[in-house]
């Protein structure tokens, strides 16, 4: 449904509406007829456009948490993180619409809810696009290396509001990037998806300068105004700041991606980690079996009785508490949806539980800490990743700043042509090195590792 352009909410009428946020207008294509025909929905182009484009494809080749396989063991990928978001968002925002569409009987609302499970399962496959190779230890490689390592000499060339995007690097912001800019030769408006999607992906709705010690943000300073006219068409809640810093409550479907996120990220690490013998089978079942009791508790302990094979005893926990976690966090969205719709909800859906679901998710994000993260694989696949991040950040950066260098021409010359490595600006330049190296995957950013070094040549 088209919706026309309105100014932004006043003061007393702070609540967002679902006919508004359920806009399919497309970013850069504003003035395209509407009405194309056919089956799909416009939202369903979105999911798509992403299951057909490169970046999404190249998550194949980029780490979840887990170095990615070389043998026989399957261990998530971001692809296969990203598909299992989506089905399970799907699910979530499924549940959801079924609850909501009586509140909302007789008015424009009830329609628009119609469309909310197409556009959590679109924007769950876009979540992660921004991210750089080697999982988070990449994003925590860029960032530091502005703030801590050679990048920190451009500070002075650059405004406050660059600088913050740089030592706060966010794979969200840059997933948000990465489908809005218009790269060179690419059409304008980038991947063209419809708003709400867009806004359903950036979970947090504010530039880098608030984004205080967290160090989580939503749109660099170059998609600054983009997001602005997103957010103000969809009628988001801006956040009124002394300061002037652009702020905004979030779209009320970023919940809904982050639960699907969070539920999926917090079970399957702890499924993988099983399969690599990380964790035991004596780890593992009980802490998933504590998210049921009474009659659910003996159903389930009586069906992993029956399983021998213990692999398939925790995928079987698995399905069912990821099933319970859909239910919980649909009812709790439906619970809060006014405090949602009038930006006033804090925290995620997730927190907001009550019960045991609540006490077995942090019990889960304990162990996952404590035994998981700081895994001899996980924390070697964290030093190797850094290396080759800084290496290639040193070598390019360098370039973008002297390109007359003949090194500087040598390298810059295999940049894709879509990354403007001449922006006019020292930002624009930087960006252009960030995108480029953001959008690799694991192994060719260790194949350009080993080729700058001189470690392998091209065959002869």
């Amino acid at each position: 449904m088209k919706t026309s352009t309105n100014s932004l909410p006043a003061a007393s009428e702070r609540k967002m509406s679902w006919p508004r946020l359920v806009s399919d207008k497309r970013f850069g294509l504003e003035e395209m007829s509407p009405g194309r025909g056919g089956v799909r929905s416009d939202f369903r182009r979105d999911y798509d456009r992403m299951v057909f484009s490169s970046p999404f494809r190249r998550l194949q080749n980029k780490t979840q948490v887990f170095p990615l396989p070389g043998g026989s063991i399957f261990v998530h990928n971001r692809l296969t993180h990203s598909l299992e978001v989506s089905s399970v968002g799907r699910s979530i925002a499924s549940e959801v619409m079924t609850a909501l569409k009586p509140r909302y009987r007789g008015t424009s609302g009830s329609d628009a809810l119609d469309s909310i499970g197409e556009i959590v399962a679109a924007a769950c496959l876009a979540h992660d696009l921004g991210n750089p190779p080697f999982g988070h230890s990449g994003e925590k490689a860029i960032s530091t290396f502005f703030s801590e390592g050679e990048g920190a000499v451009l500070r002075d060339s650059l405004t406050a509001s660059e600088w913050n995007d740089l030592v706060r690097f966010e794979g969200n912001a840059n997933a948000f990037r990465v489908l809005t800019h218009s790269f060179n030769g690419r059409r304008h408006g980038g991947f063209g998806m419809t708003y709400a999607t867009l806004a359903s992906i950036v979970k947090y709705p504010y530039e880098s300068s608030i984004a205080g010690e967290s160090g989580k943000f939503g749109f660099f300073d170059s998609e600054r105004e983009s997001f602005r006219r997103i957010a103000d068409e969809l009628g988001l809640i801006r956040r009124e700041r002394e300061d002037g810093a652009l702020e905004y409550a979030r779209h009320p479907l970023v919940y809904i991606v982050e639960a699907a996120d969070d539920i999926c990220y917090e079970i399957m690490d702890i499924e993988d980690a099983h399969k690599l013998r990380i964790l035991s089978s004596d780890d593992v079942l009980p802490l998933l079996l504590s998210y049921f009791t009474g009659d659910d508790f003996e159903r389930h302990n009586e069906a992993v009785k029956a399983i021998s094979d213990s692999n398939e005893k925790v995928a079987y926990l698995r399905s069912a508490v990821i099933n319970r976690l859909v239910t919980c966090c649909a009812e709790s969205f439906v619970a809060n949806e006014p405090a949602i719709m009038r930006g006033t909800f804090s925290g995620s859906l997730l927190r907001s539980l009550n019960g045991p679901e609540r006490e077995a998710y942090e019990a889960c994000n304990a162990l996952s800490w404590s035994r998981i993260y700081c895994a001899g694989d996980v924390v070697d696949i964290e030093l190797a990743g850094n290396r080759i991040i800084t290496f290639l950040l040193q070598k390019h950066i360098h370039a973008v700043r002297f390109p007359e260098l003949n090194y500087s021409r040598l390298l810059l010359a295999k940049v894709p042509q879509q990354y403007d490595v001449n922006a006019p600006a020292l930002y624009g330049r930087v960006q252009a090195v960030l995108d480029h190296l953001s959008a690799m995957t694991d192994v060719y950013a260790l194949d350009l590792y080993r080729k700058l070094n001189g470690q392998t040549l091209p065959a002869v």
